[in-house]
């Protein structure tokens, strides 16, 4: 046989055991190429599930237990951690991946770090931020008038000239609140027979809002109607328009009953207002606009009702007691035990054109009379007045002071800190 030539048979052999090799390799090659792809695929899906992310914003601040809630996307299923200062909450994601976790804050005023962390390899934390808890504040004052003395102080010194001294610290409260004990109107007429008739200007009850602060006005007083319903009306208007929350009065007796209602710093606040001084035709009814009545029925149905649907805190402003009496009378006192006995957290007073004593009781607050405020001050002790200012959390009151003021000025009504 010469070299280099191998017979046919021994050819074909080696050509079959080459395509064998050939396929084995082959498929070693794509198993292996299998296993890859499959190994990519398994670390992809636990690398990239979907995406750890929050979608609301945290807050500046929050009161004292104030509710707060957090929104974000995560795997479906997956625990999500809350971290607030040391504490921590945990909650798990929807099947849509969704995820929304509710809390109250700290009980203590602070700033407290906000994280919030899933359980993957390593571990996903996202730093939201310092949370402040601080109170929320409402600052309190008596009686306004926008008429008679301080209308004639208005026209000739500007609608901004009883509040010059007082305005700033009004304006720096969460809530600002305060008796408005006139008519706002440039219709109507004065109610034929009744002793002192009030009516300011449009344009002061704006200032009032838009300058000072104000944020609600109780109408339940005996001067609210003074120039009848027609301007009583335009009152309500006036008031809604600048932006003002009002109570203690209204179209008819419902709305005259009805909260003011306000949700601040994760906790919820309903304002009430009734009058327990109740000139002839002042009082609202079922189809006709006035105030609300004092009558013990009202406030206890009224304040369980404002708790009931959700009220953290509940205030309610009387008008009540003896003008110039320095003490509450035993009406104001059993008024009081109504509201708070259907769980009131704030009593304020107004009316006796004096200050009256402020008791607090443990997480609750009366305050009988705040006297006057832009009001003319005619005899001894109606010029002493003030701002209260309390600080609120969702469990009640926390604090409380009361910064002095002393009516005085041009014509005797523009309250001026001390």
């Amino acid at each position: 046989m010469e070299q280099g030539f191998r017979p046919r048979r021994e050819y074909g052999m080696d050509m079959r055991r080459l395509r064998r090799h050939r396929r084995t390799v082959l498929a070693l090659a794509l198993g292996a190429s299998s296993a890859v792809t499959l190994t990519w695929g398994v670390a992809f899906a636990q690398e990239d599930p979907t995406p750890f992310a929050v979608i609301s914003a945290l807050p500046t601040w929050r009161a004292p237990g104030g509710f707060l809630a957090i929104r974000g996307t995560a795997a479906p299923a997956e625990t999500v951690t809350l971290f607030v200062g040391t504490n921590q909450r945990t909650t798990t994601a929807g099947d849509n991946g969704v995820f929304r976790i509710q809390f109250r804050a700290p009980r203590a005023t602070g700033r407290y770090p906000i994280a919030l962390e899933v359980p993957r390899d390593p571990v996903v934390r996202i730093e939201l931020g310092r949370l402040r808890v601080r109170p929320l504040s409402i600052a309190a004052v008596g009686d306004v008038n926008l008429g008679d003395r301080p209308g004639t102080a208005i026209a000739t010194y500007g609608v901004r000239y009883p509040w010059l001294s007082v305005a700033p610290v009004l304006r720096a409260a969460d809530i600002a609140i305060a008796n408005l004990e006139c008519s706002v109107s440039t219709r109507g007429y004065p109610v034929p027979g009744k002793q002192y008739t009030f009516r300011g200007k449009p344009s002061s009850l704006r200032t009032m809002a838009r300058y000072v602060g104000i944020d609600i006005v109780t109408l339940a007083n005996n001067h609210a109607l003074d120039y009848g319903r027609l301007a009583f009306a335009d009152t309500l208007s006036y008031a809604h328009e600048y932006g003002l929350k009002t109570v203690g009065g209204g179209r008819n007796l419902d709305l005259a009953r009805r909260p003011a209602l306000f949700r601040l710093g994760g906790i919820r606040l309903a304002f009430l207002g009734y009058s327990d001084v109740r000139p002839l035709g002042f009082d609202a009814g079922p189809t006709w606009s006035g105030t609300a009545p004092g009558f013990p029925s009202y406030i206890s149905s009224d304040v369980r009702r404002a708790k009931n649907q959700g009220a953290d805190v509940v205030v309610v402003y009387f008008h009540w007691g003896t003008e110039r009496a320095f003490s509450p009378d035993s009406r104001q006192r059993s008024l009081a035990a109504v509201a708070f006995d259907a769980g009131a957290t704030i009593v304020l007073g107004a009316h006796p054109h004096v200050l009256q004593p402020i008791e607090p009781r443990r997480r609750r607050l009366v305050a009988w009379s705040l006297g006057n405020f832009v009001f003319g001050a005619n005899t001894l002790g109606t010029e002493s007045t003030g701002i209260l200012r309390l600080q609120i959390g969702q469990g009640g009151l926390r604090d409380y002071s009361f910064r002095r003021a002393r009516i005085g000025g041009v014509f005797g009504i523009q309250p001026i800190l001390l």
